[in-house]
Parts: structure tokens; C-alpha cells; sequence
């Protein structure tokens, strides 16, 4: 995420609260949003295999640690003891159905203090379509080969269906081969602006590739 290391920051530049992100995943970003703001960071990852990552990386960093509370829940289930100055979410937002995303601006607006901040990465893309199977990359791991694979099921609205296949080979031979497929939801940037307003929010100015949106003082 070479992009959002760099437009992230300056957007949390003047934050001096707690910060609430939503899919922490491993860490990444909520090691970038603690070693940028002052305050608590509450992490939330419903994954047990994503947490444990995430509090491993968070010990090499005693100070660091002290501020994050890692909360073992989805975003819908997410509350906080007092409202927060701003919700970070960063490539988790197509995870979410439109009916999910209109609990989710509620859950959001509700953890979020007058005035505080919406920050989010999301860009239009071009209408999927499906086909076959392509690689999409492959690199050297001593004498292994780990390559992966992906390809478009069925698109249908906002709705894209996916393959993604890993597979890890030695000498030209797969020893290793896993399937996983996924649906994921794109609505268009106007549709999310037309959500957002109607759950409250107001549009603040934003980089390219980002969003960032306030509740009202």
C-alpha cells in the first residue's frame, strides 16, 4: 500500500484523539495511524489469524502498544467507550453489501464525535468482466516459485465474483495449490456520496484515490 503511506498521513496530521480503524487486518496501516497520531488507536479485526499477526507487530513498539486496543469484532459490532475524532478504513469498504453499508454509516456516525472524520480509500473502476483465469504475479521464495492467479466468475451491478488461486511450485511442478473465491461490491463514488449524505455526513476535500467525510459540529 505504497499509495496510502503517503496520502494518509497528512489527512490525520492535525488529529490529537483516538482513532478507531475499521479491518486492521495485519497491522500496516494501524502501525502507520499510531506512529502519526498522539492518541488511542482502537484496531478492530474480527480475524483470529489477522489479530495475532497484528499484536505481534505491535510488541516490536512498546509505545505503540500501550495505545492500540486490538477489539476482536466486525465492524458492525464495534462500540468504544467515548466518541471518537476519526474512523479510518483502508481497502475494506467493497467487503460490505449495500444493505451492510447502510448499518455501517450508522455504526460509524454513532462512534464519531461532532466535527470528527470519515477517511477512506476508494476510486471508480471499469465495469468487470468475466474471462479466464490469468497470473497476476509470481516471485522467488529460495527454490520455490509462489504464483497467483485470478479471474472474474460473474459481475452483475456492484456485485464481482472472483477467483484468486495460489499455488506454489518447485521446479516447474505445483506442490501447493488453493482455490479462494469471493464476492466483492463496487458501487459507483456518486452512489457512496448519495449514502453518505443521507446518513449525515458532510464531504470534505480528499486526494485522489481518497475520501474523507465529516459529521456535523
Amino acid at each position: 500500500m505504497p499509495a496510502i503511506r503517503e496520502l494518509l498521513p497528512p489527512l490525520l496530521a492535525d488529529v490529537r484523539g483516538a482513532v478507531v480503524e475499521i479491518g486492521a487486518g495485519t497491522g500496516l496501516i494501524t502501525e502507520l495511524i499510531a506512529r502519526h497520531v498522539p492518541g488511542e488507536v482502537y484496531a478492530v479485526e474480527p480475524s483470529l489469524g489477522m489479530r495475532s499477526v497484528l499484536v505481534s507487530r505491535l510488541t516490536t513498539d512498546p509505545e505503540v502498544l500501550r495505545r492500540v486496543t486490538v477489539l476482536p469484532c466486525g465492524a458492525l459490532e464495534t462500540e468504544v467507550d467515548e466518541p471518537v475524532e476519526a474512523v479510518v478504513m483502508i481497502s475494506v469498504l467493497q467487503s460490505f453489501t449495500a444493505a451492510e453499508r447502510a448499518a455501517l454509516w450508522r455504526v460509524l456516525r454513532g462512534l464519531l464525535e461532532p466535527g470528527g472524520r470519515l477517511l477512506f480509500n476508494w476510486r471508480d473502476r471499469a465495469p468487470a468482466v468475466p474471462g479466464d483465469l490469468q497470473v497476476m504475479g509470481s516471485y522467488q521464495v529460495g527454490r520455490h516459485t509462489y504464483e497467483v492467479a485470478g479471474q472474474v466468475l460473474a459481475a452483475e451491478g456492484e456485485s464481482v465474483t472472483s477467483r484468486f488461486r495460489y499455488r506454489i511450485l518447485q521446479r516447474g511442478v505445483v506442490i501447493s495449490q488453493d482455490d479462494v473465491d469471493g464476492t466483492a461490491h463496487w458501487p459507483a463514488t456518486d452512489v457512496l456520496a448519495a449514502e453518505l449524505k443521507e446518513a449525515g455526513f458532510e464531504p470534505d476535500p480528499a486526494p485522489e484515490g481518497m475520501q474523507v467525510w465529516r459529521m456535523p459540529k
